[in-house]
């Protein structure tokens, strides 16, 4: 994986994605790709049901924005909005 000179993109296959919060706690980062990736699984299993099917699309963009991926640029952001950010998606995402 390449990043962009300023860190906050990596470069996958010529195409730029915003890089994950590098503030992140590791076990916070750990926690909401869990939830990332079983929201993921949840997106493919959904099959033909419209409401599974956007209520784990709803659960992606949750992790995607606690991870800093999604949302407002984490480099725009004090550390402590970082933090209610990342605290703020973990805690609904632990309620779903």
């Amino acid at each position: 994986m390449q990043y962009t000179e300023d860190g906050h993109f990596v470069v996958i296959k010529g195409r730029r994605w915003r890089a994950t919060d590098p503030r992140l706690p590791g076990t916070v980062e750990k926690r909401l790709t869990h939830h990332l990736m079983s929201a993921r699984r949840a997106v493919a299993a959904a099959g033909d049901d419209e409401a599974a099917r956007k209520a784990a699309r709803a659960r992606v963009q949750l992790a995607k924005t606690g991870l800093g991926e999604r949302g407002p640029a984490w480099w725009e952001q004090t550390l402590a909005e970082r933090r209610r950010r990342w605290n703020d998606c973990l805690h609904r995402l632990d309620e779903r």
